[in-house]
């Protein structure tokens, strides 16, 4: 199956291919270290490799193509779910100093985000504040040239080897942005998830943070960022929905059943002939969707929830498949369908759970 057939679709120009199958063969030569349980420093190295390579310059970018970022994702996640996280991190990490942020805080945090040689995150959601971001709770106060934050942070990816936050908290205003350093933070309660990656529980106590953009527009900031990277995270569902229906295909050809390969079942073939056909699903609703914001310049909010939401629906359903087709293998620790089984699942959740997305395509819908 030639993996790289869409990179010829109208939404993409020869800038696209070109990146996608330079990513390709990086990936090929340099992501065997990208798996293991010390996620921590496997992510740190990641991020370095990443930016030495000057693939981070796509995701840290003053302006964001998102068909790029969005090929990067899906190639990385084919190879290698941590390789993803370490990439896309840095863009959401950073991202709102990129659309917010003063000549000053650029100049400070986006050239190092870049080049690797300094890790983002970024800290909205909380213990009761996850999307529902109204209910949030963290607060800041000014004081003189600072503001001094105060409260909790949960679920932070990158949460514990970043280098600098953007952490949301409510001002007299609204919700407000501010850039937090690593050392004002709490971050040594540290989150265990059936995909290890980096990730903790924030406590700031008179953290001292810089402001970021306009006092009050911290929600509008959050959304603009998240409308970047949502269509992002559908293209690292089609990365891990690829990579399973490579491992099925592999092992159906090659596993005998009685007397015939696995392959020749007409049971088989219709699976396969399903995970094919949602893979292309998916990938249309995915690029449509970064073509429309970065060649129309529209608002994608309704085209990004969709893609969303069916890419990592889809993916979860593909990578099911694909254990069932491998039998014992797929659920054998460390076999690739195995961890695709266990990294697909958060991308259901996070970025906006599906049920979130349906509820923003139909407000969307309904406005009409």
């Amino acid at each position: 199956m030639d993996r790289f057939g869409h990179y010829g679709w109208p939404f993409f120009e020869e800038r696209h291919g070109k990146l996608a199958r330079e990513v390709e063969q990086w990936a090929g030569e340099n992501l065997a270290h990208a798996h293991g349980e010390d996620a921590d420093a496997i992510c740190r190295r990641l991020v370095q490799d990443l930016g030495c390579a000057g693939y981070l310059r796509h995701c840290v970018a003053d302006k964001p193509d998102v068909r790029s970022i969005a090929l990067v994702r899906e190639v990385l996640a084919y190879h290698a779910g941590l390789a993803d996280f370490a990439f896309v991190m840095q863009g959401l990490g950073s991202g709102p100093i990129v659309l917010a942020g003063s000549e000053a805080l650029k100049k400070q945090y986006l050239h190092k985000a870049a080049t690797g040689d300094a890790i983002a995150a970024f800290a909205l959601s909380e213990p009761e504040a996850g999307s529902d971001v109204q209910a949030m709770t963290t607060t800041a106060r000014r004081q003189g040239e600072s503001w001094l934050l105060n409260g909790t942070k949960t679920w932070i990816s990158n949460g514990g080897i970043a280098d600098f936050y953007v952490v949301f908290a409510k001002i007299e205003e609204g919700i407000s942005a501010f850039v937090v350093d690593a050392k004002e933070v709490d971050a040594s309660e540290r989150i265990d998830i059936v995909a290890p990656h980096p990730m903790a529980v924030l406590r700031l106590e008179n953290a001292k943070g810089q402001l970021l953009g306009e006092p009050g527009q911290g929600f509008k900031l959050a959304m603009r960022n998240l409308d970047i990277f949502r269509t992002t995270v559908a293209a690292a569902a089609l990365g891990f929905a690829r990579r399973a229906l490579a491992e099925a295909l592999e092992r159906a050809r090659s596993r005998k059943i009685f007397g015939q390969a696995l392959s020749e079942f007409q049971m088989t073939q219709a699976k396969l002939a399903d995970m094919a056909t949602q893979i292309e699903a998916g990938a249309l609703l995915t690029y449509r969707s970064a073509w429309a914001r970065d060649v129309k310049a529209h608002r994608v909010t309704r085209e990004a929830a969709m893609a969303k939401m069916f890419a990592t629906e889809a993916a979860q359903l593909i990578i099911d498949a694909a254990v069932q087709i491998c039998g014992g293998l797929g659920v054998m620790r460390g076999h690739p369908v195995e961890r695709l089984y266990r990294e697909v699942r958060a991308l259901r959740i996070y970025e906006g759970a599906t049920e979130v997305q349906k509820l923003i395509i139909a407000r969307e819908l309904l406005r009409k």
